[in-house]
């Protein structure tokens, strides 16, 4: 069961549920200012440990062009479109180092980059479960991306980027085909946030199963529902800038989405309990 604060008043919802691994979780009600809020602390957080951040960020982008040149060079920079489309369905799961120091930072702890290093080995069989959660989410949209590529494109080799992107946009078949991916991965990225929301950073922060974080999420996002679908459009929004980039901007973008998640996660759930409130 799930306990909801509104005006500091802890009120049970849906009784009918059972306990979260025998412990009631506090869902917070949030107004629509929040992801704003959320933006602006992540913010204050990366400013605080700005080179880390920052590096943080270039790692991943970096990964990206390398494997998009790679790709182009063997002749496979079409499907670069479907792969970074991806980058939002693993990314809760990549940024748990920036999760690590906005935790610290909040604890008034020193930040150093060995503690973001080693941030999964805080909870690493639940990590690496939601990890494989989320990868499997990943490979399925990409299975999904080749097989709407063959019945629209039919069963020809992949053509070079510049083919594809007329193609995409300048024929019917092409248009088609967007826009089917494009629900596509719009519903399975609702699904990843819904079930991440916060279901990463209190994996790190508290000793519970994968189970429990989820429902947790899952739970928050419904609670506060258009706060929530605000902050998931904002996270988007800011993902696609990152990608429309050629990912330069992630160096930024990335590590201010990861803070600012931490912020949205002790924004929206609150403390446990062992029982009923009265």
């Amino acid at each position: 069961m799930t306990v909801v604060s509104r005006n500091d008043k802890a009120v049970p919802i849906h009784p009918d549920d059972r306990a979260l691994e025998n412990a009631f979780v506090e869902i917070r009600a949030v107004d629509l200012e929040a992801p704003w809020r959320w933006i602006i602390a992540g913010w204050a957080d990366m400013k605080r440990m700005m080179h880390i951040s920052v590096t943080y960020g270039a790692v991943f982008t970096v990964i990206a062009i390398a494997l998009s040149y790679g790709l182009t060079q063997i002749g496979m920079g079409s499907i670069i479109l479907a792969l970074a489309g991806g980058f939002l369905l693993v990314g809760p799961i990549l940024a748990v180092g920036l999760y690590e120091g906005s935790r610290r930072l909040g604890r008034g702890e020193p930040v150093q980059a060995k503690d973001i290093l080693l941030a999964a080995f805080r909870a690493p069989g639940q990590l690496a479960l939601l990890g494989l959660v989320l990868l499997l989410i990943y490979f399925a949209w990409v299975q999904t991306a080749f097989l709407l590529f063959m019945v629209f494109m039919g069963t020809q080799p992949f053509p070079p980027i510049d083919d594809f992107l007329a193609s995409l946009l300048l024929t019917t078949r092409g248009v088609t085909l967007l826009t089917i991916g494009t629900i596509e991965g719009a519903a399975l990225a609702t699904l990843v946030f819904t079930i991440c929301a916060v279901s990463a950073p209190m994996l790190m922060d508290r000793p519970v199963g994968t189970a429990k974080a989820i429902q947790t999420s899952v739970r928050a996002v419904r609670f506060n529902l258009k706060p929530m679908a605000l902050w998931a459009v904002l996270v988007a929004a800011f993902i696609i800038l990152g990608l429309l980039t050629l990912f330069v901007g992630l160096v930024v973008i990335f590590p201010l989405i990861g803070h600012a998640t931490w912020h949205a996660y002790r924004d929206v759930v609150g403390a446990e309990r062992s029982s009923l409130p009265v």
